[in-house]
């Protein structure tokens, strides 16, 4: 499982103070921990904070690269800002994110292509929220068909089946677990996939019990990344295991003190 570290958002009251205040000291600290905990990349946003994100995403992409050269994932829906980090990244990027709507796949797949980045794919479109199985295949498959035609690989792709919250849309829980799976088949190489993991608790009274339940259910179906809180341990024990269960890591009484030594 490659595990996106969350934590690095302008939406979160400590990180949106560094961002106005240019101090490193919160951020360094947040991305080191994250990659303590597990984390294989970080989520950068600078959040509904920031009032000059253009420049504040490359502070703090370089900020981030003095302490670690992990990937990151930059996260804006403002396509100027994903240029600006990609500028300033030296190591492996990540764009977070385009939908199906060919006036974003217009700039976000060339921008990934001329980086060489990987570009994650939210299947929604203009029209809304995808309100069923049939419906997420259908804007998975015009992304992909997409990326296929500018020459951009699916192994690169990362598909986004949208996870909403369980407490407002318990129905389509199966169909969005299901979608992880059936999205594997849209090409030859298969696309990845990814989920934003908090959203399926938002709202919701038990959200660590809720997110470790989805998430390793969607482990069973082939999910190959998720979004996370990284420090929620009780999470990462519960990934960890299912991964076990399924064969992908190899079994000692210690499994667990294994798999973070890694």
């Amino acid at each position: 499982m490659f595990i996106i570290g969350e934590l690095i958002n302008g939406m979160y009251k400590d990180i949106g103070e560094a961002i106005k205040k240019k101090d490193k000291a919160p951020i360094q600290k947040y991305a080191l921990e994250q990659l303590k905990a597990g984390a294989d990349a970080l989520d950068v946003n600078c959040g509904p904070v920031s009032r000059q994100p253009v420049s504040d995403i490359q502070w703090l992409v370089q900020t981030i690269q003095e302490v670690t050269n992990k990937p990151l994932v930059l996260d804006s829906s403002k396509p100027e800002v994903i240029e600006s980090g990609l500028k300033v990244i030296k190591n492996k990027a990540i764009i977070n994110s385009t939908t199906a709507d060919v006036e974003k796949l217009n700039i976000l797949v060339p921008l990934a292509k001329q980086y060489q980045a990987g570009l994650i794919g939210l299947t929604i479109s203009a029209k809304g929220i995808p309100q069923n199985k049939d419906q997420r295949l259908e804007l998975a498959a015009t992304i992909v068909s997409y990326c296929s035609e500018q020459g951009f690989s699916p192994e690169n792709l990362y598909l986004d089946p949208i996870v909403l919250p369980v407490n407002v849309a318990q129905a389509q829980m199966r169909d969005i677990l299901e979608s992880i799976h059936e999205f594997k088949i849209i090409s030859e190489p298969s696309p990845k996939t990814v989920v934003g993991l908090s959203n399926v608790s938002q709202g919701s009274c038990l959200r660590s019990l809720i997110n470790r339940t989805f998430l390793t259910m969607a482990v069973a179906f082939g999910l190959d990344a998720a979004i996370i809180d990284p420090q929620d341990k009780e999470l990462m024990d519960a990934l960890i295991t299912s991964e076990l269960i399924l064969n992908k890591q190899i079994y000692c009484d210690s499994y667990l003190e294994a798999y973070r030594k890694k």
